[in-house]
């Protein structure tokens, strides 16, 4: 089970990876690189929000 706070962390980061990762489909209209900003934002995200809503 996760907590509120993890389950919050992990949903804003996914929004973030979703958004980012359909913005570079919309600019470069590849998918690799649309996967790869995803979830590189997703990844950088998660710390990011850990400490700003913890």
């Amino acid at each position: 089970m996760l907590s509120v706070h993890a389950a919050v962390v992990f949903l804003a980061a996914v929004i973030i990876g979703l958004v980012m990762g359909g913005l570079m489909f919309l600019h470069d209209k590849s998918v690799p690189t649309a996967v790869a900003a995803g979830l590189g934002s997703f990844g950088l995200s998660v710390p990011v929000l850990h400490k700003l809503i913890g």
